[in-house]
């Protein structure tokens, strides 16, 4: 396991059903801040954000189901509404109240499922690189295209070679790190996270989630900061937020999909304006 100092390792039993692997930093007794990564990585994504961060907050960052070395769900569900599921049962089981949440990727999908589930556990959602839930059908079908990419990785038999193939997950995230740290996240990498995570998202979630949030609303603060070079998604499908979360606010930032990676210190400065 890659070490940051100040970090600190437990592993958890969550009423979800799932073991979870979790690095946490900072004074236990500091305001909590709940951090969820994404695909491909694990808790050590928010190694650049931990030290400017660890001195006013509790961090809380887990291995989601199935990374890093949490371990995979008994029953193979992938769903992003149990990632939501486990990061409340996570609170639970560390006995938080109420705390601030920030997510990339998969864990931004999670963190905005969080916030219309249960507002009144968070503090306020930081979600980066992850598109609010709110999209109309024809934006999802104008952006259908940047979606291909999860084709193959959930097909039967070819999603297994790539997702086992760490060289082609390591040219993509090489393209935001060294090989060195790519390799942090591509040697726990299990293939069956990866296939499963986006087979589900495509015969399962997508419906879901387009009929999960109609009708409902965020009242809480949420920020969005967003690589205007994610290519597996667009500027525009960010537009509309504040209809449906009025106290929220975007920023568009010169990077890619892994803008934690690529601006840590950008980062930690805008969880520090919302969650101060």
């Amino acid at each position: 396991m890659p070490e940051v100092p100040g970090v600190r390792h437990d592993h958890l039993a969550l009423a979800t059903g799932v073991r979870v692997h979790v690095a946490q930093a900072g004074d236990p007794d500091a305001p909590p801040l709940l951090l969820l990564h994404g695909w491909p990585q694990h808790w050590y994504l928010w190694r650049d954000v931990i030290p400017r961060l660890s001195d006013t907050h509790r961090l809380i960052c887990p291995d989601l189901r199935g990374f890093g070395w949490s371990d995979p769900p008994p029953d193979g569900d992938f769903r992003k509404q149990r990632l939501a599921d486990d990061a409340l049962a996570l609170l639970d089981a560390l006995e938080i109240e109420r705390a601030g949440l920030i997510g990339h990727d998969w864990g931004g999908i999670a963190g905005w499922l969080a916030c219309l589930d249960a507002p009144e556990r968070i503090r306020g959602f930081l979600a980066l690189n992850a598109v609010h839930p709110w999209q109309p059908t024809e934006r999802t079908l104008l952006n259908a295209w940047r979606l291909t990419y999860q084709l193959p990785l959930a097909a039967p038999v070819i999603g297994d070679w790539l997702a086992s193939d760490g060289r082609l997950v390591e040219a993509l995230l090489t393209r935001s790190m060294s090989a060195e740290t790519a390799r942090v996240f591509v040697e726990p990498l299990r293939a069956q996270t990866s296939v499963q995570m986006y087979r589900q998202f495509l015969l399962r979630d997508a419906a879901a989630l387009a009929g999960q949030p109609r009708g409902r609303r965020i009242e809480l603060p949420v920020r969005v900061l967003f690589g205007r070079r994610d290519l597996a998604q667009g500027t525009n499908q960010l537009d509309g937020l504040r209809e449906h979360a009025p106290d929220s606010e975007v920023e568009l930032v010169d990077a890619g999909h892994f803008v934690v990676d690529e601006r840590p210190e950008l980062v930690a400065d805008r969880a520090r304006a919302l969650f101060a």
